[in-house]
């Protein structure tokens, strides 16, 4: 399926070029030092404070008028139930291909997003946390389709959004570790109703369910956000990255990955290369790209990681 550039009658999105984007910011007037945007950016993903001003601050903007929106019909519909029902987060989804740098996107929406007028308490839930335990992967023998539908926990992630939905003071949501390449038995992020949740992961759009009660992750979305770019960027990017890692946190003997720490280049490029064509990119054209047109909005990137082009859905 493919939209094009244009903005014809069959187009269900409205395309908006990174000039004419950045200009429509008429909410933030908030300044961010150099550390903040140290703290936000992953490894081989560049960020500066322009991309966050010229990108992320007028998306913050788009999205506090769908929260208002929210809060407002909350308000109308309590006032007509005769209720005093308490209001519940506005739900955010962010997908995308690994290394297409959604978790990035995911954390810095998550800083501006906190830094509108009303000062929302926003909280940031990847589904990593969501993963069955390797243990559990590899009774099942598939533990080499780790990221695809089938290795999540779809029931309880599915859980934690409806707990979410359903008012729910508190739910304790597992924690993944990329170092031990598994779930920390003990630890748990502990999510208390927040005003604004954003929750990120490369299967947040899919459209199969695995429960059998036909009910979907993205159900629970007040508004989703696909983080695209163009496939062969993001195997660049992906082998980048691998290299970065294997003279980094690979070094580290408690990593999972500590195997290729001492790979040479060559090796370690063509081990990088060999999971993307093997993994990745199958999970990419077979589960993740499907679902690209099923979101509110589209970040297209450029070679370079930064956006180039916006597609809002047309209201």
């Amino acid at each position: 399926m493919s939209l094009g550039d244009n903005n014809g009658a069959n187009n269900p999105f409205q395309l908006v070029e990174r000039a004419e984007w950045k200009k429509l910011n008429g909410q933030f007037s908030h300044k961010l030092a150099p550390s903040d945007v140290k703290n936000l950016h992953a490894l081989n993903e560049p960020l500066t404070i322009a991309e966050i001003e010229d990108i992320y601050f007028p998306l913050a903007h788009l999205i506090d008028i769908f929260v208002q929106q929210y809060r407002e019909s909350h308000y109308l519909v309590n006032g007509y139930l005769n209720k005093h029902t308490q209001r519940l987060p506005f739900i955010i989804g962010i997908a995308g291909s690994v290394a297409v740098g959604k978790s990035t996107t995911a954390r810095v929406l998550q800083k501006v997003l906190s830094m509108l007028p009303d000062k929302p308490n926003v909280d940031l839930v990847t589904t990593d946390g969501f993963l069955y335990p390797n243990e559990v992967l590899n009774e099942r023998n598939i533990l080499n389709r780790k990221g695809f539908p089938e290795s999540y926990d779809t029931k309880l992630l599915l859980n934690f959004l409806s707990a979410m939905k359903s008012g729910e003071p508190k739910f304790e949501v597992p924690v993944y570790s990329h170092v031990e390449y598994d779930i920390l038995k003990d630890q748990v992020q502990v999510v208390k109703m927040p005003d604004i949740l954003i929750v990120e992961g490369i299967n947040v759009l899919q459209v199969n369910s695995t429960t059998g009660n036909n009910v979907f992750v993205s159900d629970y979305f007040d508004y989703s956000i696909y983080v695209d770019a163009d496939e062969s960027d993001i195997m660049a990017w992906y082998v980048a990255r691998f290299e970065s890692l294997r003279a980094t946190s690979f070094q580290n003997k408690d990593s999972y990955f500590h195997r290729y720490a001492d790979m040479g280049e060559k090796e370690s490029i063509a081990m990088a290369t060999n999971i993307w064509n093997e993994i990745n990119r199958p999970n990419l054209r077979e589960n993740i790209l499907p679902t690209r047109y099923r979101a509110d909005l589209i970040l297209e990137k450029g070679s370079h990681h930064f956006v180039r082009n916006i597609r809002i859905r047309k209201i």
